[in-house]
């Protein structure tokens, strides 16, 4: 019987540590991770996952009791690093009320003054929920909560999108890197929000180098879709390929149908960066509004999380009247290759497919 390929040898002892059958993880995208998609993604033996961003602590305790309520599988929660205070500009905020408003309703003077979760409180909260891993996003965890994870056996995996980035996580305790490619959809996770449209690397040069920089696992992640990607991330030196946008579609998701369905025709062209929707740099599907407010002529947007801010009320009209021309409408640009499917459905497709293309069966990775 032949060996079987370095990759799927590499992939078997990844799934092996963190109790997974397939290397397959679910992205943790905030506000589109509903338990329900986390539990389909887990059962089918890949990493379930919550962008918990937004949520409070409550929130945070909830949505892990539901997913374990559905699974035994594991997965992890997410937490974006907080960025300094902004820096606020009543000229500048007025010129961005003033060109929203030609978008949706009249934005009040007050709409910038939005705040994140206390991100204490939130630190407290994954240590209580006690995932089996806790990641990280925009920056690197606190050595004291580094600590505090490390004693209760949680692990740290730290997204990254440099390799400078991936050498500073693993100094600062990282158990696992998550190499994010430019091609990912919404906010790449960037430890530096000034560089984030300077420092844009493919995920193609990414991975080698990421791999080649440090010695804990590397995950892929970003414009991943089918199992060619998969399989391509794989032989790059990844243990595990890690989706987001791919999952958009799949009906545990409960995406909008407006924006669900512009996926589908989305080209990797048809994508652009920007930060019109919230401040920091994301990859949006390249819509009216998106264009629009990426035109020389358009204001420059207000620091994060005030332009997020101004721009809610446009949104929520948006979602209600279903136009995705003015929805924050994230997508990566393998955003057409995401399939209509129950996710449990893809995570299998996906990991038979790579297998497959690296000359394996599938319990020569997993068995």
């Amino acid at each position: 019987m032949s060996n079987p390929h370095p990759a799927l040898v590499r992939v078997r002892a990844f799934c092996d540590r963190f109790g997974l059958r397939a290397p397959i993880l679910l992205a943790p995208m905030a506000g589109v991770c509903p338990p329900a998609l986390s539990i389909a993604v887990a059962n089918a033996g890949g990493l379930g996952a919550c962008g918990a961003l937004p949520m409070p602590p409550a929130a945070i305790a909830a949505w892990a009791q539901e997913v374990r309520a559905g699974t035994s599988g594991p997965f992890q929660i997410n937490l974006w690093i907080p960025d300094p205070p902004p820096v606020r500009d009543p000229d500048r905020e007025a010129a961005v009320r003033a060109f929203l408003a030609s978008w949706g309703p009249d934005v009040a003077v007050t709409a910038g003054d939005v705040t994140p979760p206390d991100f204490a409180a939130q630190c407290e909260a994954l240590l209580d929920a006690a995932p089996p891993i806790v990641s990280s996003v925009m920056g690197l965890y606190p050595p004291e909560f580094v600590r505090r994870l490390k004693q209760r056996g949680i692990s740290w995996w730290a997204n990254v999108s440099t390799v400078a980035e991936a050498r500073a996580a693993e100094a600062a305790g990282a158990d696992v890197v998550v190499a994010q490619g430019m091609e990912a959809g919404g906010h790449r996770g960037c430890f530096d929000a000034a560089r984030a449209e300077a420092a844009m690397v493919g995920l193609f040069a990414l991975v080698p180098a990421v791999a080649d920089a440090v010695r804990v696992p590397v995950v892929a992640t970003g414009g991943i879709a089918d199992p060619r990607g998969v399989a391509a991330a794989l032989l790059l030196g990844a243990s595990a390929a890690q989706i987001g946008t791919g999952f958009l579609r799949c009906p545990e998701t409960k995406l909008h149908p407006a924006w669900a369905e512009a996926l589908a025709r989305t080209l990797p062209e048809d994508t652009l960066v920007t930060r019109a929707f919230s401040g920091r740099a994301g990859r949006s599907i390249a819509t009216a509004y998106a264009r629009a407010a990426t035109a020389p002529d358009a204001p420059a947007p207000a620091p994060y999380p005030v332009q997020r801010g101004l721009a809610q009320p446009m949104r929520d009209e948006a979602g209600k009247a279903g136009d995705v021309d003015r929805m924050q409408a994230w997508a990566g640009q393998s955003a057409a290759l995401a399939p209509a499917v129950p996710a449990e459905a893809m995570v299998r497709a996906l990991w038979e497919g790579a297998q497959a293309l690296l000359g394996g069966q599938a319990a020569s990775a997993t068995a």
